[in-house]
């Protein structure tokens, strides 16, 4: 029986390399990724890090099919076709113009966006509950929040009657937010001033514009050109004593006065645990569309002060970060 059992055991380990060699090796996941801004972004790094988290290690479980556009929306249409032609499991379009750009060239590769203002109205999805077709993700509640920046800048500076709106209303979510500022503006006699920005050269106009300069706030929204040339506009308000509204974080880090909506690195991890989902099996028409998870209020009281506004002590107590 020893010897045997000594015979089979031998057997095992001479046939143990041969089946290791026979089983194929092990098939990475192909992710696209269409992404409006640039690699170096704080959110864009945030999902890279959550896949990590998640067991996806570039070149040994998965590979990264990478387009940055940096602000150049035009670019998103030719990144698409060359993403799609490499044939990915899933495609991440953060936002809502990458994610028509990817939809336009494929309807049967699953898409997952991590910002979208109102994927509805923009023609992503058919509902948030049943999105339908092949496209889900997260939204930005930009256009529910829009109301809601609106009268944090009134409770600071009430006398305000002018905002200008850096704004691309060819651009589905540009036109989505100011349109519903408009809406709550007209019920408090405020004046909402789009100002039209398409290329780096209209900010150098639309800073010599009287309308611009007159205006008692600016409010940012987070398109991907305002992301690009953020600091200039903060700049601009800052010299002519305007206070300045931004959807993100990282606005008041940059010397923007208050920021209020989703924490976008927060998004783009959520986003990354979808894309995780479909990896494993899932199909977007089965997932919902999900909320944020995090509404934040920033407020950078150095440049309160140099704008001399004087903070409610309410509104500091509900704060989630206050900037010295």
């Amino acid at each position: 029986m020893h010897r045997r059992s000594f015979l089979v055991a031998v057997a095992i380990l001479i046939a143990a390399p041969l089946v290791a060699e026979a089983q194929p090796a092990q098939r990475l996941s192909r992710v696209g990724v269409l992404a409006a801004g640039s690699a170096e972004e704080a959110t864009n790094v945030a999902f890279f890090e959550r896949m990590r988290e998640l067991g996806y290690v570039e070149g040994q479980t998965v590979v990264f099919d990478r387009r940055f556009a940096t602000g150049r929306i035009e670019q998103l249409s030719a990144f698409a076709t060359q993403i799609v032609a490499a044939n990915p499991d899933v495609i991440f379009a953060p936002v809502t113009p990458a994610a028509l750009a990817a939809r336009k060239v494929t309807k049967t590769i699953p898409i997952v966006f991590a910002v979208s203002a109102d994927p509805i109205d923009a023609g992503l999805v058919t509902s948030l509950r049943e999105p339908g077709g092949n496209i889900t993700g997260i939204i930005n509640m930009n256009v529910e929040l829009a109301a809601k920046r609106l009268e944090l800048l009134r409770q600071v500076a009430p006398r305000i009657s002018r905002i200008a709106v850096f704004s691309n209303l060819d651009n589905v979510p540009d036109r989505q937010q100011v349109n519903a500022l408009r809406d709550t503006a007209a019920k408090v006699a405020v004046a909402i001033v789009p100002i039209d920005v398409r290329t780096e050269n209209d900010y150098n106009i639309a800073f010599e514009r009287p309308e611009t300069q007159s205006a008692h706030a600016i409010m940012i929204l987070p398109s991907p050109l305002n992301i690009r040339f953020r600091s200039r506009i903060i700049e601009f308000a800052a010299r002519h004593h305007q206070p300045t509204m931004d959807a993100e974080d990282r606005g008041p880090r940059e010397g923007a006065f208050m920021s209020y909506g989703p924490n976008w690195a927060s998004n783009f991890r959520q986003a990354a645990d979808l894309v995780h989902r479909i990896l494993k099996g899932a199909k977007p028409a089965d997932l919902p569309v999900e909320q944020p998870t995090k509404i934040e209020l920033v407020i950078n009281m150095k440049t309160a002060k140099a704008l001399g506004l004087t903070m409610p002590p309410s509104l500091l107590l509900r704060a989630d970060q206050v900037i010295e």
